[in-house]
């Protein structure tokens, strides 16, 4: 895995422009907004956030999330965010019924056309549940976080961390990648990673052979599932970096350390053949 030595050039720079996408689902992606817009209020990141986009209008019929939803919404408009809504439930339905890889273009296309209003420099999916149409992705550098190392397994991060379990891996971490056509297949962009051995992990492992010797994976997963030892303790500490090293990744775009150009991820005039690590920052902030 390749670590790049970024170097901050002196240059006058504007500041950074977000666009902020969210489901708004619950307290995650509250907590993800405030962190962020503390530290806009800290002094600490130099941005402006475009507008957040969401893909509910919150009155629509069978809502499971609507009071969460709300509230959210609330928290956009204290902090003086334009809100744009663009309900997938209600736009075209027919079409969702027929084929769904048309109706993501044509709410991709509505999607562009409402935020085209509000432009921005760098996409963040913040908790965001629908997958993006191909257009979106081309026109929009869009950065969306994955809860595995870059090198690591895809999927959700219950099938990642089951993945890592069954590999006997040593170490465990999330990246940021920016966002293309194959989901989930975008370059890493930033990452952070944290050792799943040594410490009280040992002992947790320990179980885990132990368990094996008398079981299959499947059946612990079957009979156990997200309360397995191990498998609790690796998702504990995988989550907590997340918001972190989305400040961080944030903060490295703002401060003008990286940038995109063509989808690619460069140093000032340097592309870099490899995602930048942020384990020391993301670190430094849980202590």
């Amino acid at each position: 895995m390749t670590h790049n030595s970024i170097i901050i050039e002196d240059i006058p720079r504007d500041m950074l422009r977000l666009g902020w996408f969210s489901t708004g689902r619950g307290p995650g992606s509250r907590n993800l907004l405030k962190a962020v817009m503390d530290k806009k209020e800290q002094g600490e990141l130099d941005i402006e956030i475009s507008f957040v986009f969401c893909n509910w209008d919150n009155d629509e019929e069978d809502n499971p999330k609507r009071e969460q939803r709300q509230i959210f919404f609330d928290m956009v408009k204290g902090y003086g965010i334009p809100l744009v809504t663009l309900s997938w439930k209600r736009f075209m339905p027919e079409l969702w019924k027929e084929d769904q890889t048309a109706w993501r273009n044509e709410y991709g296309k509505e999607l562009r056309r409402l935020t085209g209003q509000y432009p921005f420099d760098l996409g963040i999916l913040a908790g965001y549940m629908l997958w993006m149409d191909d257009e979106t992705c081309r026109e929009y550098d869009m950065l969306n976080l994955h809860p595995a190392l870059p090198d690591g397994p895809k999927g959700t991060w219950q099938e990642v961390i089951w993945q890592l379990i069954s590999e006997d891996a040593e170490r465990q971490g999330a990246m940021m990648h920016i966002c293309t056509e194959e989901w989930d297949r975008g370059a890493a962009i930033t990452y952070c990673g944290f050792p799943i051995r040594g410490g009280d992990y040992d002992a947790l492992w320990d179980r885990m052979h132990a368990k094996l010797g008398a079981s299959t994976l499947d059946q612990i997963k079957a009979e156990e599932g997200q309360d397995e030892p191990l498998f609790k303790r690796i998702r504990e500490d995988g989550a907590k970096r997340e918001l972190p090293l989305i400040v961080a990744t944030i903060g490295a775009f703002a401060d003008g350390r990286v940038r995109i150009e063509d989808k690619k991820l460069y140093a000032g005039d340097r592309r870099l053949d490899g995602p930048y690590d942020l384990s020391e920052q993301v670190d430094a902030a849980l202590e």
